[in-house]
């Protein structure tokens, strides 16, 4: 009898360890998020070796002759550009939280184009109305991660009460730091990667719905034209 109990736990205990995975891998989970994160280590990193020769050719943004093409490159680069490692990790950490989450919802090629659209409207903001004003850092990134986060669970004809409150404390506290406070130069690209963060977090979530309701379409005039005439035919 002993021996049968022992068989029986000898059999549980092999079951059970052929449940385990045999490897546990390490998953790059998010492309464009781990992407972006890894380019701005990068150019630290290389600022930091070149004496800021980098950072001020390609990761910063400032008035500057529209001929030469490093201006255009500025436009974008400078959302990967940081000051310090103070400045470099408070971003990340943000973008390390919320990315991920953003880019498995409304995917890869949606999270980048978003990074590029806000990336282009702050460069270019900055460049026209603070000439003398050399913008460089990710925050407008986060700020739209923010805002964006906030329309995760918008139904159509709906506005999520967790936008209202995000945008009314987020950016109401830009406003007043930027009106009351002599950094209103980030502030002001904060205030702006909100409101792209809004804008696109409105219309990816109409997009998304119209692809649930029209996918729920099909199914049931699928299941209508199967009930019909016993075929795959769909109406």
């Amino acid at each position: 009898m002993e021996n049968k109990l022992f068989g029986r736990d000898n059999s549980a205990q092999n079951s059970g360890s052929k449940r385990l995975p045999a490897k546990i891998k390490v998953k790059f989970n998010a492309p464009v998020t781990l992407s972006f994160v890894l380019a701005c280590f990068a150019a630290l990193i290389l600022g930091k070796l070149t004496g800021g020769f980098t950072t001020n050719l390609l990761f910063s943004v400032y008035r500057s002759s529209l001929l030469s093409p490093f201006t255009y490159l500025r436009f974008f680069g400078h959302v990967i550009g940081h000051g310090d490692w103070a400045h470099l990790l408070g971003n990340m950490m943000t973008v390390l939280i919320l990315g991920p989450l953003l880019e498995e919802k409304y995917g890869s090629k949606s999270m980048l184009v978003m990074i590029f659209a806000t990336a282009f409207v702050t460069g270019v903001a900055s460049f026209i109305l603070f000439p003398k004003i050399q913008l460089l850092g990710a925050s407008g990134i986060v700020f739209a991660l923010i805002l964006l986060s906030s329309f995760t669970s918008m139904n159509e004809g709906e506005i999520p009460l967790t936008f209202i409150l995000v945008a009314v404390m987020y950016l109401g506290e830009q406003v007043y730091y930027g009106l009351f406070l002599e950094d209103n130069i980030s502030n002001f690209s904060h205030i702006l990667g909100g409101i792209c963060g809004a804008v696109f977090g409105y219309m990816m979530n109409r997009k998304h719905s119209g692809s649930q309701n029209k996918n729920s379409s099909s199914s049931a005039s699928g299941s209508f034209g199967n009930t019909v005439s016993g075929k795959n035919t769909y109406y």
